[in-house]
């Protein structure tokens, strides 16, 4: 899951000024979970940013903004509504917003004679498409609704070598091969608060009788496996 916050609407009504009238696009997973781009949260913007003098022309909550087919039928379904619109205001990920951006632009149904099939940009293709939310890491969520980071997304996972405790990700120096010198009766340098990551795991793998696994030297990260941006076919 992708954890999200809300911007500020004193940053929001900047992104906004000299535009009216703007069309909210939410999304119907991490946001939705996250209550930050769910139906009640744009229901919310939307009285917020009519207070201060602007139209809302309507919204949506595509189920899955990253994912253009499913984007796609929502963005068809109000396409008259958006290009009415002065901008489009999306409450989701960096990825969703992105996704919007790049799934406004469409080929029309008809294309002119002679022009082949060459992709045209529609008037909803146009429209400013601007920021509602700060993406802030990957995370699951627990019991009791808080959200942790748990997953860096290296491409190169040690995670079977590590009792499924992410040690790139849960400890601050993403160490890989044990604890440094300045973890105290279990809790980490950098926050006395936090457990420390390698302790986690040695105890992890005392449980599970798979010590053995730390005497296995690992070599330092193939970072060409998280060279930005990536990319694969499905």
């Amino acid at each position: 899951m992708i954890i999200t916050k809300q911007k500020d609407l004193k940053e929001v009504l900047k992104y906004l000024a000299g535009e009216n009238s703007i069309f909210l696009i939410g999304c119907g997973e991490c946001s939705t979970t996250c209550r930050t781009g769910g139906e009640e949260e744009v229901k919310k913007v939307k009285e917020a940013l009519e207070k201060e003098g602007k139209v809302v022309t309507g919204y949506s909550i595509p189920e899955a903004p990253c994912i253009a087919a499913k984007l796609k039928m929502e963005l068809a379904r109000n396409r008259k509504t958006i290009e009415s619109s002065d901008a489009v205001l999306v409450l989701a990920c960096g990825l969703g917003i992105q996704s919007v951006k790049e799934n406004l632009r469409s080929t029309p149904p008809s294309v002119p004679p002679g022009a082949g099939s060459r992709p045209r940009i529609s008037k909803g293709g146009n429209k400013p498409v601007h920021v509602g939310c700060d993406t802030l890491f990957m995370g699951t969520i627990d019991s009791k609704g808080l959200f942790h980071e748990r997953c860096s997304a290296c491409g190169d996972c040690v995670l079977e070598l590590t009792g499924l405790i992410c040690p790139i990700t849960r400890c601050p120096k993403s160490l890989l091969n044990g604890p440094c010198g300045g973890q105290d009766k279990g809790k980490c340098e950098v926050d006395k608060d936090r457990d420390c990551a390698w302790i986690l795991i040695y105890n992890e793998l005392k449980e599970k009788n798979k010590l053995d696994l730390l005497r296995r030297i690992k070599p330092p990260k193939d970072h060409s496996r998280s060279t930005k941006p990536r990319q694969r076919s499905v």
